[in-house]
């Protein structure tokens, strides 16, 4: 494929990558029990959305769990829910929001339609994570929401930051959407918070294709979640029949108690996850291992000065990777542009660590959400010198590792 010369990156649509973010993410099996729904001819949510719910709950030891059709739709249901009218501690238009200023959008803008005011807070670009004790210090008494981002498998000191926030009746929103599987003190990420959410999308530890879940622990947090993920909708058997009594004038099958979205997802993508669910913990193993080969083969290469940068974590976390995020050393700064184009045109597939500093998007200087032009300098560090590459939930095979450390050594020739 000749590549076009205002578009210097292979289009994945046109192109084969050699090594690209995730590959065959499905198998046949995945796609068979799909397949056993679509023929039953009743796709939209229902018993397979169930049981993926409850053997997600299970997994993850929460209490509730709620699937929706993305992990960007979790997040809005977060948002929503935590300022619900039916939710005795809520925040209200105004409030403050405290996240990272390395977010993806549908992290970042929940919060805005929901009313609050989003506070930025730098991260360490050793750890691509806020740290826990400056985000607390950025609390202050306008402060209502903090929105944490595990980012990529690993996290900050979630307890601490949890256990504050408890005392100061702030409310937390997981955004766990790169890390399920992952624990910190033993306990999964997703499940400190008030909410805590998960996307199934391709790449992701799991994947339905599309997909994700919110869960929680509070059975009124769960009931606003079910009613507003299905346009308001008086839904779930014990809610149903509360209402039926409340509103006899009603049909008991249409009594519209909140506002609401429609967010379902289909049985077809709960009945995928159910099966990827079970290997859940297979994968985790694989992409460590490849993880490990990796940095492994490219750091004991003669041609090894130090030309990259790993993430660092501590003890207490257990990691459950989805991509291998990478930092190049200061003195290429200057090179990457050039050398993401290189390595992409070889068919090594990239992506930026999410957003990099999401206050340089035009979407940030549209809303005007840094009014004061303030610099993230851990942020704008990751966005000047990250990327990712894949890991496979498959074992890589010595030609693709041969193939990652030859192409990752081009550096030297960018």
């Amino acid at each position: 494929m000749k590549i076009k010369k205002n578009y210097k990156y292979l289009d994945p649509n046109k192109k084969k990558y050699l090594y690209p973010l995730l590959e065959k993410g499905l198998s046949k099996q995945d796609l068979s029990k799909g397949i056993q729904v679509l023929k039953k001819g009743f796709i939209t949510m229902n018993k397979e959305t169930e049981k993926f719910e409850k053997e997600f709950s299970k997994v993850v030891k929460s209490k509730y769990s709620l699937m929706v059709n993305s992990g960007s739709s979790a997040n809005l249901l977060a948002a929503f829910a935590a300022c619900n009218p039916l939710r005795k501690n809520k925040f209200k238009l105004g409030d403050e929001a405290l996240i990272p200023a390395l977010c993806w959008s549908t992290s970042l803008w929940p919060l805005v339609q929901s009313g609050l005011v989003p506070k930025f807070v730098d991260v360490n670009p050793q750890t691509l994570n806020v740290d826990a004790d400056k985000l607390i210090n950025q609390i202050t008494n306008k402060t209502k929401v903090i929105m944490l981002i595990n980012v990529l498998g690993i996290s900050t000191d979630i307890k601490k930051i949890a256990n504050y926030a408890k005392k100061k009746n702030i409310i937390v929103i997981e955004d766990n959407c790169e890390a399920l599987g992952a624990k910190f003190q033993n306990k999964h990420l997703g499940t400190y918070g008030d909410f805590g959410t998960y996307s199934f999308f391709y790449s992701h530890q799991i994947t339905c294709g599309e997909g994700g879940m919110i869960v929680c622990n509070n059975e009124n947090d769960y009931k606003i979640l079910l009613s507003l993920r299905s346009h308001g909708w008086s839904r779930g058997k014990k809610v149903y029949q509360e209402n039926a009594k409340k509103f006899p004038n009603l049909d008991p099958r249409y009594i519209f108690i909140n506002s609401g979205f429609n967010l379902r997802p289909t049985d077809i993508q709960a009945a995928i996850g159910r099966n990827q669910l079970k290997r859940l913990d297979l994968f985790k193993k694989t992409r460590k291992n490849n993880k490990k080969k990796i940095i492994t083969k490219l750091q004991k290469d003669s041609r090894w000065k130090n030309q990259f940068h790993f993430v660092s974590y501590s003890k207490k976390i257990d990691p459950s990777y989805m991509v291998l995020p990478i930092l190049l050393n200061e003195k290429f700064k200057n090179k990457k542009r050039k050398f993401i184009e290189l390595i992409e045109k070889k068919g090594l597939e990239t992506r930026p660590i999410i957003s990099g500093s999401f206050l340089n998007q035009p979407s940030a200087k549209l809303y005007n959400l840094n009014p004061n032009n303030k610099i993230f300098y851990g942020a704008q560090k990751i966005q000047d010198l990250g990327f990712v590459i894949g890991l496979h939930t498959k074992q890589i095979s010595n030609k693709q590792l041969n193939f990652i450390v030859e192409t990752l050594f081009s550096i030297e020739r960018a």
